[in-house]
């Protein structure tokens, strides 16, 4: 189940980037580059790489700056930068596809994204649509608005009091702590991630999962998806594009999946002609760790190869 390599990628940003890689068996097809979530890291979508791998998809998924293994002199674990943190994080993913071009030039690439990885991942399509043949946008909330400024002002009024980028004290508990309570008769707080109960207990026992994110990196998170929660922001993406929307009925993250709904209805609205979305009953937040991971999985596949088949 392993990646077949891990490898180190220099990034224009400073970063080195810890980088895995899964090779198609077989002819390949296309590739998925994947943008994992906030405090976790790319070598938990092992499984879901070895599913792509056996169906003709080569497979490229990094960790983000201030993530598991990447390394950079401003990106200490829980920050993406001193500064300029988004636009760091998008320039590292377009490294990333860079390679990709190098090694598989004509191959048709899927930006794949969950959580924070749907953010970076929209964010990059939103600023570079021509160099992806599809986009997978899972489990993200671009519907923040009036919560979302008011988040920025709790971190700046933290910033301000706290006198340097430390980890942010009250966001925690806003949302990954409050939506860890939210969940009936909950076994441990991270149980919003997932009803499988080995999941969670390996997502604790992680040492690279579930930190404090600093000031600066919530910051960052909050206005990338504030930037995609504005319809203006998508005035250059081809309409053409093939999007692939996916939430959890149960995941507090997203809303309980109203702000995929959302999201869905805005891009349809502005004439985004092949785009598909689905909220899973009973599904909380990590879709590709959940008691259904295989349906959700297989879901992927098929979307996939009716995209490669358009």
């Amino acid at each position: 189940m392993p990646f077949d390599k891990q490898t180190r990628l220099a990034s224009p940003t400073g970063a080195d980037l810890n980088l895995y890689v899964k090779r198609a068996a077989g002819n390949p097809r296309a590739v998925v580059q994947i943008n994992h979530g906030l405090a976790e890291h790319a070598a938990r979508y092992d499984r879901f790489a070895d599913f792509l791998g056996g169906r003709g998809f080569h497979v490229y998924a990094h960790d983000h700056r201030g993530h598991g293994a990447t390394k950079a002199p401003d990106a200490p674990l829980g920050k993406f930068a001193d500064s300029d943190g988004i636009a760091k994080v998008i320039a590292d993913v377009d490294a990333v596809h860079d390679l990709i071009a190098a090694e598989h030039p004509g191959l048709p690439v899927i930006a794949f994204g969950h959580s924070l990885g749907a953010s970076v991942a929209l964010n990059f399509v939103l600023r570079h649509s021509e160099r992806v043949h599809a986009a997978a946008i899972w489990n993200g909330n671009f519907s923040q608005g009036r919560l979302g400024q008011l988040a920025l002002g709790i971190l700046g009024w933290e910033r301000m009091r706290l006198g340097s980028d430390v980890p942010s004290r009250l966001l925690p508990k806003l949302t990954f702590q409050a939506w860890g309570k939210a969940v009936p008769n909950h076994r441990t707080l991270f149980d919003w991630l997932s009803r499988d109960p080995v999941e969670v207990d390996k997502y604790i026992a992680d040492p690279l999962c579930g930190w404090d994110a600093s000031v600066s990196m919530w910051r960052d998170v909050v206005d990338m998806a504030l930037h995609a929660g504005k319809d203006q922001s998508f005035a250059g993406v081809r309409r053409d594009l093939f999007v692939n929307l996916v939430g959890g009925e149960k995941d507090p993250a997203s809303d309980y999946g109203k702000a995929v709904h959302h999201l869905a209805e805005r891009m349809r609205a502005m004439g985004f002609s092949n785009l598909v979305s689905k909220v899973y009953p009973e599904t909380r937040h990590e879709s590709l760790n959940e008691v259904n991971r295989d349906v959700v999985m297989d879901d992927f596949a098929a979307w996939a190869d009716g995209v490669l088949k358009s």
